[in-house]
């Protein structure tokens, strides 16, 4: 299987995974699935929002790196046992309004994300690519 090759909770890149065998790999160990295009955007708030849609986040997201953790965290652990995530952030912005850093800060969300699901004993796996 596919995500017994990969550590359970890390953020890395996507490389030589297709994001269709993550889905599949995802289904086929009944982890929840999240994936988002991030083609057009190009700002860091173009980034959030279009995570935040296609996440699913609730209509209160507050759009910025602190709400962006806690709906990945907190709020879904509340809703109760989770079996695990595939996370897919495709085509992450590589220009001056979303530069290194803003990349950066925010794949650092991920992997504090990863750590707080790792404490829980629960895999947290999320792939990135940049445009």
């Amino acid at each position: 299987m596919l995500l017994q090759t990969v550590r359970p909770n890390i953020v890395q890149s996507i490389r030589a995974f297709r994001v269709e065998d993550l889905m599949q790999a995802a289904q086929g160990a009944e982890q929840h699935f999240l994936y988002a295009n991030l083609t057009t955007a190009q700002s860091k708030q173009d980034v959030l929002e279009s995570i935040a849609q296609a996440f699913m986040f609730p209509a209160h997201f507050g759009k910025n790196l602190d709400a962006l953790y806690d709906c990945m965290t907190d709020l879904v652990h509340k809703s109760g046992a989770q079996p695990g995530f595939v996370v897919v952030l495709e085509q992450l912005p590589d220009n001056p309004r979303f530069d290194r850093e803003a990349r950066e800060q925010l794949l650092d969300v991920f992997r504090d994300a990863a750590d707080y699901w790792a404490e829980r004993k629960i895999p947290f796996r999320c792939f990135y690519s940049f445009q």
